[in-house]
């Protein structure tokens, strides 16, 4: 059986199969090694010793946090690559991330003692801006914009953002606290972080499913959009708001994770074709896999 006869129910179950079997594996393995009957105890609040302590407190969150950020990323990549039919858009490549990271280390300095609800909507603000700065120069020639010329001027805003957030951390003595963020990575995140972040996610992802027939219809041309009755402005005004939300969110909670939102699609292209019905849930699980 070729794989474009598989029904996709058995697809994403082999899929959730594939997530749950790395969550296990991610679970047991560290610095202090756990069995998987350890890694079940502590995670169904069986005796409480040293090692449950590590899972429920450590490794758990981390773990949540990966899986939120691995899915927002695949999604907020998948919505992109359709609405600008460019198979290299990401919010790393256009500009999303980068405006999160300069806005975050604006924020730092300006505010230091702001609450972690502060530092998520500086992130959502500096995304809108970053992917406004992109669309904008891109969109500044006769014609509009091309994928071409959006991939370049995402790169050249995404390369200016950085330095910008550089170079506050540099000159205002925050470079630690500023590269902690460009870098990436789990190690702070915290219950109180996925608290606030867990909902913001889900419900961009939800919306994103809302809309993934009209996802795509609009990833074969706008015309095509246009000829079949649909709002193209509304579709494009509300996933560009999920993507910021998707992207300043992941941002917010581990800093810059490069690629994940670019590879990802393309995968799960490959898998269960070009329907963004099926794509947007696998993308969701493969990026919260990876």
């Amino acid at each position: 059986m070729s794989a474009g006869r598989i029904p996709f129910g058995i697809k994403i179950t082999l899929g959730l199969v594939l997530f749950f079997g790395m969550f296990w594996i991610a679970m047991t393995f560290g610095a202090a090694d756990t069995t998987i009957r350890e890694v079940w105890n502590a995670l169904t609040f069986g005796p409480l010793n040293e090692k449950a302590k590590i899972v429920q407190e450590i490794r758990l969150p981390r773990e949540l946090a990966a899986i939120l950020v691995g899915a927002a990323l695949g999604v907020s990549g998948a919505i992109m690559q359709a609405m600008t039919r460019n198979p290299l858009a990401d919010p790393g490549l256009l500009g999303l991330t980068a405006g999160a990271n300069a806005a975050l280390a604006l924020v730092i300095v300006l505010f230091p003692k702001i609450e972690y609800f502060g530092i998520m909507i500086a992130c959502f603000v500096g995304a809108a801006l970053g992917a406004a700065l992109v669309f904008g120069i891109g969109a500044s020639k006769k014609g509009g914009f091309s994928p071409l010329r959006i991939v370049l001027a995402g790169s050249a805003i995404s390369a200016f953002l950085y330095a910008i957030a550089e170079g506050i951390g540099i000159y205002f003595k925050i470079a630690q606290d500023v590269s902690q963020w460009t870098s990436g990575g789990l190690v702070g995140s915290t219950w109180g972080q996925l608290q606030v972040i867990t909902p913001v996610i889900a419900i961009g992802i939800v919306i994103a499913f809302i809309f993934s027939r009209q996802l795509t219809i609009l990833s074969l041309s706008e015309e095509v959009a246009l000829g079949l009755g649909q709002n193209i402005q509304r579709i494009k005004a509300v996933l560009y708001v999920v993507v910021i939300l998707l992207a300043g969110a992941a941002v917010a909670l581990v800093g810059n994770m490069a690629f994940i939102g670019l590879m990802i699609p393309h995968i799960v292209r490959a898998i269960v074709g070009t329907d963004y019905r099926f794509i947007l849930p696998m993308t969701a699980i493969f990026g919260a896999t990876f």
